[in-house]
């Protein structure tokens, strides 16, 4: 039987021998999969990889991804302990927004990267992952609230490209981001009363 590893690297694959979005695989230097723990309890979902993450192969290493690392570690957790990915998993060209259709190529294997990992936890960074999942709500509305949906838990966060310029919202992002562990535990007691 294949390690989540190893069926993480067959969906990684896939993505390739499937062509999705060959028009954005094109003007991207590499695929940005995924990275951190494949039994992971929490799973971190972006929109798309950046400059950085472009030529890294890694999402969230840039300036956002630093604000990431700083979150996790204050609620003493590093980022081999969690997944982080993206909806998208090539950069769009000029950091521009993922288009619908973009989103909708992608999601079955992002699904198939959460089927596998299996997260206590879906954390949803910024709007376009929400509404991926979540597609009636609204990010100012919801953030720091947990949903349950389809079996999964959500949590939406603001993205941390937004509060790396805005003050007020990194402290709205570091709250919210300091629930997780208590919701976690909720998730995990639920599972051993049911």
């Amino acid at each position: 039987m294949a390690t989540k590893q190893q069926r993480l690297d067959e969906i990684k694959t896939s993505i390739v021998d499937d062509k999705v979005c060959p028009e954005l695989a094109n003007t991207a230097t590499q695929l940005v999969f995924g990275d951190g723990n494949s039994a992971a309890d929490v799973v971190f979902i972006g929109e798309a990889p950046g400059k950085n993450e472009d030529l890294e192969g890694k999402p969230f290493v840039g300036a956002s991804g630093k604000l990431l690392t700083e979150m996790l570690e204050s609620i003493s957790l590093k980022r081999q302990d969690v997944y982080i990915t993206n909806i998208v998993k090539y950069r769009p060209p000029n950091n521009r927004d993922p288009l619908p259709d973009e989103k909708l190529a992608f999601l079955p294997y992002l699904q198939a990267q959460l089927d596998v990992i299996d997260p206590d936890l879906v954390v949803t960074l910024g709007r376009h992952s929400l509404n991926c999942f979540l597609p009636d709500l609204s990010i100012s509305q919801v953030h720091g609230q947990p949903k349950r949906y389809k079996g999964r838990v959500y949590l939406p966060l603001f993205h941390p490209a937004a509060a790396l310029y805005n003050g007020s919202m990194r402290q709205t992002l570091m709250e919210d981001f300091g629930r997780i562990p208590a919701i976690i535990n909720t998730i995990k007691s639920d599972k051993e009363n049911i």
